[in-house]
Protein backbone atom coordinates (compact mmCIF):
# COMPACT_ATOMS: atom_id res chain seq x y z
CA UNK A 1 0.00 0.00 0.00
CA UNK A 2 1.22 3.71 -0.59
CA UNK A 3 0.70 5.89 2.25
CA UNK A 4 1.99 8.89 -0.08
CA UNK A 5 2.99 9.72 -3.79
CA UNK A 6 4.16 12.90 -4.72
CA UNK A 7 4.32 13.52 -8.61
CA UNK A 8 6.06 16.51 -10.02
CA UNK A 9 6.30 18.64 -6.97
CA UNK A 10 8.31 21.98 -6.74
CA UNK A 11 8.91 24.92 -5.09
CA UNK A 12 10.35 28.04 -5.36
CA UNK A 13 11.46 31.13 -3.33
CA UNK A 14 12.34 34.62 -4.13
CA UNK A 15 12.30 33.52 -7.70
CA UNK A 16 14.81 30.19 -6.94
CA UNK A 17 12.90 27.05 -7.51
CA UNK A 18 14.86 24.83 -4.41
CA UNK A 19 12.32 21.79 -5.31
CA UNK A 20 12.68 21.13 -8.79
CA UNK A 21 9.91 18.61 -9.79
CA UNK A 22 10.31 15.61 -7.91
CA UNK A 23 8.12 12.45 -7.61
CA UNK A 24 8.34 9.41 -5.01
CA UNK A 25 6.49 6.80 -3.16
CA UNK A 26 6.48 6.54 0.38
CA UNK A 27 5.16 2.55 1.21
CA UNK A 28 3.63 1.29 4.59
CA UNK A 29 5.58 -0.60 7.04
CA UNK A 30 8.93 0.57 5.09
CA UNK A 31 11.72 2.92 6.88
CA UNK A 32 12.92 4.98 4.07
CA UNK A 33 16.06 7.70 4.43
CA UNK A 34 16.17 11.06 2.76
CA UNK A 35 19.73 12.24 2.32
CA UNK A 36 21.63 14.57 0.64
CA UNK A 37 23.65 17.89 0.73
CA UNK A 38 22.94 20.80 2.95
CA UNK A 39 20.38 22.89 0.76
CA UNK A 40 19.39 20.04 -1.15
CA UNK A 41 15.71 20.98 -0.55
CA UNK A 42 14.92 18.16 1.70
CA UNK A 43 13.74 20.68 4.54
CA UNK A 44 11.30 21.80 2.09
CA UNK A 45 10.29 18.39 0.70
CA UNK A 46 9.73 17.19 4.25
CA UNK A 47 7.45 20.45 5.04
CA UNK A 48 5.34 19.62 1.41
CA UNK A 49 5.18 16.21 2.33
CA UNK A 50 3.44 16.77 6.03
CA UNK A 51 1.54 19.24 4.61
CA UNK A 52 2.83 22.38 6.40
CA UNK A 53 3.99 24.15 2.74
CA UNK A 54 1.61 23.66 -0.13
CA UNK A 55 3.64 22.47 -3.29
CA UNK A 56 3.81 25.23 -5.98
CA UNK A 57 3.51 22.84 -8.51
CA UNK A 58 2.60 19.51 -9.15
CA UNK A 59 0.39 17.03 -6.53
CA UNK A 60 0.94 15.26 -3.37
CA UNK A 61 -1.77 11.87 -2.71
CA UNK A 62 -2.02 11.00 0.66
CA UNK A 63 -3.91 7.58 2.41
CA UNK A 64 -6.29 9.53 4.14
CA UNK A 65 -8.16 13.10 4.52
CA UNK A 66 -7.13 13.38 7.71
CA UNK A 67 -3.64 12.49 7.92
CA UNK A 68 -1.88 15.08 10.61
CA UNK A 69 -4.18 13.31 12.77
CA UNK A 70 -2.47 9.89 12.04
CA UNK A 71 1.12 11.11 11.71
CA UNK A 72 4.37 11.75 14.23
CA UNK A 73 7.33 14.43 13.36
CA UNK A 74 10.38 14.56 15.37
CA UNK A 75 12.52 17.65 15.26
CA UNK A 76 16.26 18.26 15.38
CA UNK A 77 15.12 20.35 18.70
CA UNK A 78 12.06 19.02 20.54
CA UNK A 79 10.45 22.12 22.62
CA UNK A 80 9.76 20.05 26.12
CA UNK A 81 8.28 22.00 28.74
CA UNK A 82 10.62 23.89 30.80
CA UNK A 83 10.87 22.91 34.28
CA UNK A 84 9.15 19.53 34.13
CA UNK A 85 10.22 16.11 34.32
CA UNK A 86 10.60 13.55 31.24
CA UNK A 87 7.40 11.34 32.94
CA UNK A 88 5.30 14.91 32.79
CA UNK A 89 6.38 15.65 29.90
CA UNK A 90 4.74 12.57 28.23
CA UNK A 91 1.73 13.06 30.91
CA UNK A 92 1.51 16.78 28.95
CA UNK A 93 2.22 15.89 25.65
CA UNK A 94 -0.49 12.86 25.78
CA UNK A 95 -3.17 15.71 27.18
CA UNK A 96 -1.97 17.80 23.89
CA UNK A 97 -3.04 14.56 21.95
CA UNK A 98 -6.21 14.32 23.97
CA UNK A 99 -4.96 10.96 25.30
CA UNK A 100 -5.83 9.54 28.77
CA UNK A 101 -2.53 7.44 29.84
CA UNK A 102 -2.69 5.56 32.45
CA UNK A 103 -0.27 4.74 35.13
CA UNK A 104 0.67 0.95 33.12
CA UNK A 105 0.92 2.65 29.93
CA UNK A 106 2.91 5.81 30.79
CA UNK A 107 5.39 3.36 32.65
CA UNK A 108 5.33 0.72 29.18
CA UNK A 109 6.44 3.88 27.63
CA UNK A 110 9.11 5.35 29.49
CA UNK A 111 10.31 1.39 29.25
CA UNK A 112 10.19 1.87 25.65
CA UNK A 113 12.23 4.97 25.30
CA UNK A 114 14.78 3.52 28.06
CA UNK A 115 13.89 6.11 30.64
CA UNK A 116 11.81 4.33 33.27
CA UNK A 117 15.12 5.30 35.69
CA UNK A 118 14.99 8.89 34.58
CA UNK A 119 11.57 9.46 34.94
CA UNK A 120 11.72 11.73 37.83
CA UNK A 121 14.44 13.72 35.87
CA UNK A 122 14.12 17.44 34.12
CA UNK A 123 13.85 17.22 30.86
CA UNK A 124 15.96 19.89 30.06
CA UNK A 125 19.01 17.65 32.42
CA UNK A 126 18.52 14.27 30.10
CA UNK A 127 21.46 13.73 28.25
CA UNK A 128 21.52 14.35 24.61
CA UNK A 129 20.28 10.38 24.01
CA UNK A 130 17.76 10.67 26.93
CA UNK A 131 15.81 13.88 25.07
CA UNK A 132 16.21 12.27 21.65
CA UNK A 133 14.49 9.07 22.93
CA UNK A 134 12.02 11.30 24.75
CA UNK A 135 11.20 13.11 21.24
CA UNK A 136 10.88 9.46 19.54
CA UNK A 137 8.35 8.77 22.58
CA UNK A 138 6.25 11.75 22.24
CA UNK A 139 6.31 11.65 18.34
CA UNK A 140 4.54 8.25 19.18
CA UNK A 141 1.87 8.48 22.08
CA UNK A 142 -0.69 8.53 19.99
CA UNK A 143 0.84 5.73 17.78
CA UNK A 144 1.08 6.97 14.23
CA UNK A 145 1.35 5.20 10.90
CA UNK A 146 3.43 7.25 9.75
CA UNK A 147 6.45 9.10 11.54
CA UNK A 148 9.13 11.69 10.36
CA UNK A 149 12.35 12.08 12.07
CA UNK A 150 15.01 14.25 11.44
CA UNK A 151 18.21 13.43 11.71
CA UNK A 152 17.13 11.57 15.20
CA UNK A 153 21.16 10.76 15.98
CA UNK A 154 22.84 13.50 15.22
CA UNK A 155 25.48 14.75 17.20
CA UNK A 156 25.28 11.46 19.49
CA UNK A 157 27.64 9.48 21.49
CA UNK A 158 27.61 5.86 19.67
CA UNK A 159 26.07 4.13 22.36
CA UNK A 160 23.05 6.61 22.10
CA UNK A 161 23.03 6.41 18.40
CA UNK A 162 22.60 2.23 19.28
CA UNK A 163 19.56 2.96 21.36
CA UNK A 164 18.43 5.63 18.84
CA UNK A 165 18.34 2.86 15.93
CA UNK A 166 16.81 0.13 18.12
CA UNK A 167 13.70 2.28 19.19
CA UNK A 168 13.51 2.85 15.15
CA UNK A 169 13.80 -0.71 14.37
CA UNK A 170 11.44 -1.35 17.08
CA UNK A 171 8.84 0.81 15.22
CA UNK A 172 9.25 -0.23 12.13
CA UNK A 173 8.44 -4.15 13.22
CA UNK A 174 4.81 -2.65 14.19
CA UNK A 175 4.80 -1.69 11.17
CA UNK A 176 4.95 1.98 11.25
CA UNK A 177 6.38 3.56 8.44
CA UNK A 178 9.29 5.73 8.98
CA UNK A 179 11.17 8.54 6.73
CA UNK A 180 13.66 10.05 8.25
CA UNK A 181 17.04 12.38 6.98
CA UNK A 182 20.37 11.55 8.05
CA UNK A 183 24.15 12.48 7.18
CA UNK A 184 25.16 9.77 8.72
CA UNK A 185 25.58 6.96 6.22
CA UNK A 186 26.32 4.12 8.45
CA UNK A 187 23.08 4.91 10.22
CA UNK A 188 21.35 5.14 7.01
CA UNK A 189 23.04 1.88 5.53
CA UNK A 190 21.69 0.17 8.97
CA UNK A 191 17.98 1.25 8.90
CA UNK A 192 16.64 2.58 5.33
CA UNK A 193 15.27 -0.06 3.37
CA UNK A 194 15.26 2.27 0.68
CA UNK A 195 17.05 5.64 0.37
CA UNK A 196 16.14 8.51 -1.53
CA UNK A 197 18.82 10.75 -2.91
CA UNK A 198 18.41 14.47 -3.19
CA UNK A 199 20.95 17.00 -4.75
CA UNK A 200 20.34 20.57 -6.43
CA UNK A 201 16.52 20.16 -5.55
CA UNK A 202 16.17 17.09 -7.31
CA UNK A 203 15.81 13.35 -6.27
CA UNK A 204 19.31 11.89 -8.57
CA UNK A 205 18.94 8.56 -6.73
CA UNK A 206 17.02 6.02 -5.15
CA UNK A 207 16.38 2.51 -4.13
CA UNK A 208 17.82 -0.13 -1.95
CA UNK A 209 21.37 0.15 -1.02
CA UNK A 210 22.47 -2.84 -2.68
CA UNK A 211 20.56 -1.66 -6.29
CA UNK A 212 21.92 1.40 -5.67
CA UNK A 213 26.09 0.42 -4.74
CA UNK A 214 25.50 -1.98 -7.80
CA UNK A 215 24.32 0.51 -10.31
CA UNK A 216 26.76 3.21 -9.53
CA UNK A 217 29.90 0.47 -9.05
CA UNK A 218 29.90 1.97 -5.67
CA UNK A 219 32.35 -0.02 -2.77
CA UNK A 220 29.94 1.71 0.17
CA UNK A 221 27.04 4.28 0.63
CA UNK A 222 29.21 7.17 1.52
CA UNK A 223 31.51 6.50 -1.67
CA UNK A 224 28.34 6.87 -3.45
CA UNK A 225 26.99 9.89 -1.88
CA UNK A 226 30.10 11.64 -2.66
CA UNK A 227 30.24 10.69 -6.22
CA UNK A 228 26.83 11.79 -6.73
CA UNK A 229 26.46 15.28 -4.84
CA UNK A 230 30.05 16.37 -6.34
CA UNK A 231 29.31 19.15 -8.70
CA UNK A 232 32.89 18.81 -10.40
CA UNK A 233 31.92 15.49 -10.73
CA UNK A 234 28.48 15.56 -12.38
CA UNK A 235 29.06 18.98 -14.33
CA UNK A 236 26.29 20.25 -12.43
CA UNK A 237 26.94 24.03 -11.48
Amino acid sequence: MILMEAKDIRKQYHNREVVKGIDLEINQGEILALIGTNGAGKSTTLAMLLGILQPDGGTITRWRDDFRAHMGVQLQATPFFEGYTAEENLRLFAALYKIKLTKEQLQEKLIECNLLEARKTLASRLSGGQQKRLAIAVTTLHNPDFIVLDEPAAGLDPKARQEIRKMIQRLADKKVTILFSSHDMEEVSRLADRILLMHEGQIIAQGQEASLLQQYHSENLESLYLELTDNTQTGRE
